[in-house]
């Protein structure tokens, strides 16, 4: 638990009402390992029960306000947008997901810095052309007739 959190639904990572994703988010481990522990505990502990705080904890908990800040689901991490970046919009700085535990979402580290290498490399390789561009020759001719 931490302090000045408070326990609510988050239906944006809901698979039926957000519940699992709220203890998630509270005691901050994985949406999966609870869901998996919850279902677990439905099959072999007590299955009535289990329902019936999960259907109250449903109507009793505050669903997650809408923050401004973006945090990075799982579908958008899998996007074809790249692996763990993403281009972020002008007023938004990049941003690297990296997992710091085995189970959590995200690519490890390795990956994350080979990913940002070849990202790197690409855009060295841009400005290298644009550099020669710029010095060459037909860029001072270009120039020129604009200014005429």
């Amino acid at each position: 638990m931490r302090a000045g959190k408070t326990l609510v639904r988050d239906p944006s990572k809901a698979r039926i009402a957000g519940v699992c994703a709220g203890i998630a988010d509270y005691f901050g481990i994985e949406v999966w390992l609870v869901r998996i522990l919850v279902v677990s505990a439905f099959f072999l502990l007590a299955g009535p029960f289990l329902f019936f705080l999960y259907v109250v904890a449903w109507f009793v908990l505050d669903k997650k306000p809408v923050s401004k800040s973006h945090h990075y689901s799982k579908a958008e991490y899998n996007s074809s947008r790249g692996k763990g970046w993403s281009n972020p919009a002008d007023d938004e700085p990049e941003k690297v997901i990296v997992k710091s535990t085995i189970w959590q979402a995200g690519e490890s580290p390795k990956h994350a810095f080979l990913d940002i290498n070849r990202q790197y490399d690409r855009n060295e390789k841009k400005l290298r052309q644009l550099e020669k561009y710029v010095t060459s020759s037909e860029f001072q001719l270009n120039r020129e007739f604009r200014n005429l």
